[in-house]
């Protein structure tokens, strides 16, 4: 049986997400199928979701338009997995200390956008990852900064000593772009790999 992987596709690295959650599934034993979303009605049917970055401020604004927000709080209510990155983590978070940016509130973390600097700052930096055995080449463009975590959230990952990976409990955020390398270990311990 394949497993149904809906990636948000109102913004961002979709394809390239689609691509790591099935070299992920192939190289764990898994049969998973990619879908785009772009309107409501696709994400209940998913076992799994992935939101990817862009720019928050119009990722959380076609989210609601759209009715997807929602859909997106159920998945999590529901203790299915999702993985959220960069502008996606902002986008879940409790706070994202801007107004324009309506948050999901299904991950208990404050983040402050671009606090990684602009385009021209960003980087590739190795990352010990908590359940992963080798370092992570984490991509850095614009990230944002988990400047708060809540008391059941678990820090994955830091850098400079300034949490960039974390898990609560069914939703794994990056600050970083895991599907801007070969390596698809994250988008596996997001989701095949359920402790």
């Amino acid at each position: 049986m394949s497993l149904k992987a809906g990636v948000i596709a109102v913004q961002g690295d979709v394809s390239e997400h689609a691509a790591a959650i099935e070299k992920a599934a192939t190289s764990l034993g898994e049969r998973v199928t990619a879908v785009e979303i772009r309107k409501a009605g696709i994400v209940p049917d998913c076992d799994m979701l992935l939101l990817p970055g862009g720019e928050s401020t119009a990722i959380s604004r076609l989210l609601e338009k759209e009715g997807i927000d929602e859909e997106i709080k159920a998945h999590d209510e529901a203790g299915k997995p999702i993985l959220a990155t960069c502008a996606g983590l902002i986008v879940a978070a409790e706070d994202a200390h801007d107004e324009r940016v309506k948050t999901l509130d299904i991950i208990d973390v404050t983040v402050e956008r671009n606090a990684f600097g602009r385009q021209k700052d960003s980087f590739e930096a190795p990352l010990s990852v908590t359940g992963l055995d080798e370092p992570f080449p984490a991509v850095f463009i614009r990230a944002p900064l988990i400047s708060e975590v809540g008391d059941g959230v678990e820090i994955l990952a830091e850098w400079d000593g300034r949490p960039v990976a974390i898990r609560d409990g069914n939703v794994i955020a990056t600050s970083f772009h895991p599907e801007l390398t070969a390596d698809a270990r994250i988008h596996g311990l997001a989701f095949f790999d359920r402790q």
